[in-house]
């Protein structure tokens, strides 16, 4: 078994143990593109690279526990052998040459372990080698908007609907007016910039977060393994209107997008600018 079923699993029996497992399979069974009421841990892997942080997580996890049930271990045992009952005259020993190169030495090795599968995700996320698609996403105070390279003159821009106009269905401060369309199983490179102040374009599921920045282009991609809306936020503080920027993107297939590319396409044609879209009401 994985280093990451094995922490599902546990994840899994600490989230029945504590608010009953049936409704909680129901609430986690519904769209993995956005967090979900009481849920603990990371949203669903939809992508290859927030898979491969999910198993980063996992390691560190792991790590962390063996080492806090040492050092608990180690607390209780000073405690018993070295109190003040157990020991009447006090030991005057005050250096321990193989124990002090020992407790410096065994952090730095764990540290170097740390840093192996760090930076292999850390490369693997950077850029994509053989992109399929680009998506450049600038941030505004306080909105984003989009354009696709590969496809001249496609931009538009995407704002919340604000919630006195929210649909049945639709999430609150995260549905958006206009959505990424991207389709599935295909490299999207992701080119990020700010027209403004600092924003982040951020969506967990896809394991996405680069910082958007005036006079910078910074890049990341993602690929999307099933179909889905997936919605992300601003995560750097922009100013007042920073919990109102929120990020849906909208995986289909190659098919769906090519026909939208096409309806994208006919309206700039027609009236030179894209048509606006109004974001569905997506069943959570």
């Amino acid at each position: 078994m994985s280093v990451s079923k094995i922490g599902a699993a546990v994840t899994a029996l600490f989230f029945s143990a504590m608010v009953g497992g049936s409704a909680l399979a129901q609430e986690a069974a519904k769209a993995v593109g956005a967090p979900q009421p009481k849920q603990l841990g990371f949203q669903e892997a939809a992508s290859p690279v927030m898979e491969r942080l999910h198993d980063f997580h996992n390691i560190l996890l792991w790590t962390i526990i063996a080492i806090a049930v040492f050092v608990t271990l180690l607390l209780l045992y000073v405690m018993v052998r070295f109190n003040k009952k157990a020991n009447p005259v006090p030991s005057t020993t005050t250096h321990h040459t193989w124990l002090e190169v020992a407790w410096t030495g065994i952090p730095v090795i764990i540290l170097l372990l740390i840093a192996i599968p760090s930076f292999r995700v850390l490369y693997y996320m950077d850029k994509a080698p053989n992109p399929e698609l680009t998506v450049k996403i600038t941030g505004h105070q306080w909105y984003w908007s989009f354009e696709y390279p590969d496809h001249e003159g496609l931009a538009f821009e995407s704002r919340m609907i604000p919630e006195n106009e929210i649909q049945p269905g639709q999430l609150r401060l995260l549905e958006v007016d206009n959505r990424i369309i991207v389709p599935v199983g295909v490299d999207v490179r992701v080119l990020v910039t700010g027209a403004d102040v600092i924003h982040a374009f951020a969506i967990p599921a896809l394991g996405v977060k680069k910082d958007a920045m005036p006079g910078r282009l910074n890049e990341t991609w993602f690929n999307v393994t099933r179909e889905g809306v997936y919605y992300g936020q601003c995560s750097e503080i922009c100013g007042t209107g920073h919990g109102y920027m929120p990020i849906a993107v909208e995986a289909v297939s190659k098919e769906r997008f090519q026909e939208w590319l096409g309806q994208q396409k006919q309206a700039l044609n027609s009236n030179g600018s894209a048509p606006r879209q109004v974001a569905e009401a997506t069943a959570q």
